[in-house]
């Protein structure tokens, strides 16, 4: 009776090229089983993840002594992580007469968006958009008498400067904290109504939005 032989193995013969293609065949499969048992997904090409992505506090510490004699403390609106956020400075007070107080406090705040970060706000990740070249100016005849004029027309500022003007005279208790303010620009245009809406606070770049500035100022 024959006896049986050697059982063969499983495959191609070895030293065949189907041998070959089942070994790489083999190699890949156990390659892309590793992978998915780390939870990776299999790529062709190398990845950069990059770097983390950096944090900022957006909080300034507040400081332990209040304004001195002389100085009054004020709010500005800076921009932070792609909002505005408030923020306290503290400035010179100074004696103006009646009807311009409120164009001097509107200067004295635009002036302070217009300063370089603290060191402190900036390590915070503050900072301001409002150019360093732009003044501001009291109401024309026919304005609104509480409306504001700068030097460029309000729509052509960058829409974050726009937003930080905005929110800083509209939440200005010297100004009246109206939560809006009526800006006007150099020409003979009709200066329009601004709020400072949570919108906007967290959204600064609709401030160019044609249909954010509010209806034509009145003659107050």
């Amino acid at each position: 009776m024959r006896q049986p032989g050697p059982a063969r193995p499983h495959g191609p013969a070895p030293g065949s090229g189907g041998a070959r293609r089942w070994r790489r065949t083999a190699a890949v499969a156990a390659l892309a089983l590793a992978a998915a048992g780390c939870g990776v997904r299999g790529t062709s090409v190398p990845v950069d993840a990059g770097g983390a992505p950096s944090r900022v506090s957006c909080k300034v510490p507040e400081g332990d002594a209040p304004a001195s004699p002389g100085e009054v403390q004020v709010t500005v609106y800076l921009v932070c992580s792609s909002t505005l956020t408030p923020v306290e400075r503290t400035v010179p007070l100074t004696k103006a007469p009646a009807d311009g107080a409120r164009l001097q406090a509107a200067r004295a705040l635009l002036g302070e968006l217009q300063k370089q970060p603290l060191s402190a706000e900036e390590e915070a990740g503050f900072s301001s958009a409002v150019p360093e070249d732009v003044e501001v100016t009291g109401p024309r005849a026919a304005d609104a008498a509480d409306a504001l004029r700068l030097s460029v027309r309000p729509d052509d500022l960058p829409s974050f400067a726009l937003a930080q003007l905005v929110c800083t005279y509209g939440m200005s208790a010297a100004l009246g904290r109206t939560h809006a303010v009526i800006l006007g620009g150099p020409g003979g245009d009709a200066a329009h109504r601004y709020e400072c809406s949570d919108e906007v606070l967290t959204h600064p770049d609709i401030a160019q939005n044609t249909s954010w500035g509010g209806p034509l100022s009145r003659k107050g």
